[in-house]
């Protein structure tokens, strides 16, 4: 009867947890949906009751209905982009957080290099793009390499404040139990450091395809950037609405990721803090 009574405590205590749980999403996510209901609303009725023309800025039900027409052309050009973005992001994970440790291990590498790299990023990316076309051409390494260069500084700056702001105490404790600097560099203060790391990581991943569209409407074969090019000199303007929304949700997809694999390898935020910290 006890194990009976204990089991029904059990669920009903789980059931109340993911109530609540419910109700914190429902309230962080409804006022952003509502806002965008009300928005597509009035852009709707803006452009029907003023009758503005389907050149200047084409309606919500404009852009889905030119977005479902056009989709056996739009999804291939989509694909281009995805990979592009994909592997130049992947690269771009890669090689920021080794930039970042090798800076932060190194004072002479950080002198030499921190700066150069922060002159590189205010580089508008039309100035380059002609120097990528010339060494690899309209491929989509090309593309992929830009992506990489555009998408690697907040990560390797995050990774280096992340690495800075962990206490010391953390290393002293591993060095204390016998730990090898190199040991607790990968084991200890990237894990603390990690929170911070993936926040350059989602700074990152939030322009990566706006950054490959790009690179391909200056140069490319295909991608959505050549579609953007070819609706604009056709003046077909829902479907550079269309194309603008694909990039949109492809980019939410892709934070969406990061968020995932955060919460998979590091656990809820809430984790990380110290119970003992209000005491």
């Amino acid at each position: 009867m006890r194990v009976h009574f204990d089991a029904e405590s059990k669920v009903k205590m789980l059931a109340s947890r993911v109530h609540r749980k419910f109700l914190d999403v429902a309230k962080r996510r409804i006022p952003t949906i509502v806002a965008i209901v009300l928005l597509l609303v009035v852009w709707e009725v803006w452009v029907r009751v003023g009758h503005v023309p389907s050149t200047m800025i084409a309606s919500p039900s404009e852009i889905a209905q030119a977005t479902a027409e056009t989709w056996p052309t739009l999804w291939p050009a989509t694909k281009v982009t995805l990979l592009e973005g994909t592997v130049g992001f992947l690269f771009a994970v890669a090689c920021g957080i080794l930039l970042g440790i090798l800076l932060y291990c190194s004072r002479v590498a950080n002198a030499a290099l921190f700066p150069l790299l922060s002159a590189a990023q205010t580089m508008p990316l039309i100035s380059i793009a002609p120097l990528f076309l010339i060494w690899f051409g309209f491929e989509i390494s090309g593309k992929i390499v830009i992506v990489t260069v555009f998408g690697l500084f907040p990560i390797a700056v995050q990774t280096i404040r992340g690495l800075e702001a962990v206490p010391q105490f953390y290393s002293d404790v591993a060095l204390t139990c016998g730990a090898t600097r190199v040991w607790t560099l990968w084991h200890v203060k990237l894990r603390v450091a990690a929170r911070q790391i993936y926040g350059g990581i989602r700074v990152s991943a939030a322009y990566i395809f706006a950054t490959a569209a790009t690179a391909e409407y200056l140069g490319a074969r295909k991608g959505l950037g050549i579609w953007l090019q070819a609706a604009y000199n056709s003046f077909r303007t829902p479907l550079i609405f269309s194309a603008t929304l694909v990039i949109i949700v492809i980019t939410c997809v892709l934070m969406c990721l990061v968020n995932l694999s955060e919460r998979v390898l590091l656990g809820p935020a809430g984790d990380d803090e110290d119970p003992d910290a209000d005491q």
